[in-house]
């Protein structure tokens, strides 16, 4: 009777708990419900730093030439380019030292397939002036504080941002989406998917 009971009590909860995994319109992830893709992506404008002018070859990657330079950039500023939009929890943590890097080292193979890079934390712009000093980062990072942005793209958890990747098209449309990102390899990972892409493939 009892067992009976449970039974009658667990059944409904979890075709309820299906029903809402299933619902189309909205991708769970850690940190919130995540943007539809082939639909156009959140808009953002946000304050950060940027490469100056200018950049250099150190052993065969492109490197900033000098102390980044504040900023403000949004979705529109890249109309026209493919947009690699990555969310990471904080500066100078192991990490997101390493998927800074993996970014930065694939660098030229973005820009030489019509792409940007931007990093997006709840770090201020100082601190990423840092940030981007010490790895020779010729990218912006922006600065989400408050998470504002981090939240339209599900990638929030306060007071970080989620280790989440958005790849976004000359359009404006979100095109792919990695949550839970694993640093190591990554950039390549999305590299590989951009090439998939414009290809058609």
């Amino acid at each position: 009777m009892k067992r009976r009971t449970l039974l009658s009590w667990l059944l409904p909860l979890s075709l309820a708990g299906t029903t809402l995994l299933r619902r189309p319109s909205q991708a769970l992830a850690l940190g919130g419900v995540l943007p539809e893709l082939e639909q156009l992506a959140p808009d953002f404008q946000l304050d950060g730093v940027a490469p100056a002018l200018g950049q250099q070859q150190v052993h065969g990657l492109e490197q900033a030439s000098s102390e980044p330079v504040p900023t403000s950039l949004g979705l529109s500023d890249f109309r026209g380019r493919w947009l690699v939009l990555y969310f990471y929890p904080k500066d100078f943590t192991s990490g997101c030292t390493l998927e800074a890097r993996g970014f930065q080292q694939t660098l030229p193979a973005f820009h030489a397939a019509t792409a940007e890079v931007v990093g997006v934390s709840a770090d201020d712009p100082d601190q990423h002036a840092s940030f981007c000093g010490s790895e020779g980062l010729a990218y912006p990072l922006l600065s989400d504080p408050g998470g504002l942005v981090s939240r339209r793209y599900g990638s929030w958890i306060a007071p970080f941002s989620q280790r989440h990747t958005f790849l976004i098209d000359p359009q404006g449309e979100l095109r792919a989406r990695w949550t839970a990102v694993r640093p190591a390899g990554h950039s390549a990972e999305v590299l590989a998917k951009l090439r998939d892409l414009q290809a058609g493939i």
